[in-house]
């Protein structure tokens, strides 16, 4: 992967200038997901400038929002193969990170990522997002929760803001859909115990969707019903 290319957008885009130490971490990551994908599906995106764009630049999009209020804890749910947690570890160092995945295979390629990387205090935890949204190590406990591509706003936002402590924040990626999701979507963070922020537009070179940021402020604590019991939030959304 053209590490340079991404130094160059990275910073154009997003502010972001990657060290020599983040961008030989970046060039590990890219190679080892290859490897990796030519033995298991970790992900659909198996071109190198699909990977710098759709994953790595997508990833990156996430930090102006995060620089503002830099992350002390972060949970990314539905991870897959550490987009966009593990890249975010690699701006902000200093976090502790949270990495919630189901899948096994992909559990343990971000496992074997992090030690490549020497990433520290970063956890994998191979469970369902509604699991671990009630374990009291994790309920409420981080600053900052974060997904790309998991599920529909009303579904996800019952994933990541029982997540987040009072104060916090949720990030969701997501595509075209972004604005018509949010507004949907109003009524469950309410409930949820968050308040919708701000929806950003973000740009990515080769990429023809648009994307977006939504960003919502945890303003009160989530109800401790929530969330429900796994699959009941996807079947019925709230």
């Amino acid at each position: 992967m053209d590490v340079e290319k991404l130094g160059l957008e990275a910073r154009q885009l997003f502010g972001v200038t990657l060290t020599a130490r983040q961008s030989a971490q970046v060039v590990t990551y890219a190679r080892e997901l290859q490897d990796w994908n030519n033995r298991i599906n970790l992900t659909a995106i198996r071109d190198e400038e699909g990977i710098r764009s759709k994953h790595f630049l997508d990833s990156l999009s996430c930090v102006p929002a995060l620089r503002e209020r830099p992350p002390k804890r972060l949970v990314d749910v539905g991870t897959g193969a550490g987009f966009p947690g593990l890249v975010l570890k690699i701006i902000f160092p200093a976090m502790r990170l949270t990495l919630v995945e189901s899948v096994g295979k992909k559990a343990g390629f971000c496992t074997h990522i992090a030690e490549a990387l020497e990433l520290k205090d970063v956890e994998v935890l191979p469970l369902r997002a509604e699991e671990v949204g009630h374990l009291r190590e994790h309920r409420e406990q981080y600053d900052w929760a974060v997904a790309r591509a998991v599920a529909h706003l009303p579904v996800l936002s019952e994933y990541l803001l029982p997540l987040v402590k009072v104060g916090g924040w949720m990030l969701a990626q997501k595509g075209e859909s972004g604005p018509a999701e949010a507004q949907v979507a109003e009524k469950a963070i309410r409930l949820l115990g968050g308040h919708l922020r701000q929806l950003a537009h973000v740009t990515l070179p080769g990429v023809v969707e648009e994307r977006y940021l939504v960003l919502v402020e945890k303003t009160a604590a989530t109800p401790p019903a929530y969330p429900r019991k796994p699959g009941i939030p996807a079947r019925k959304p709230l």
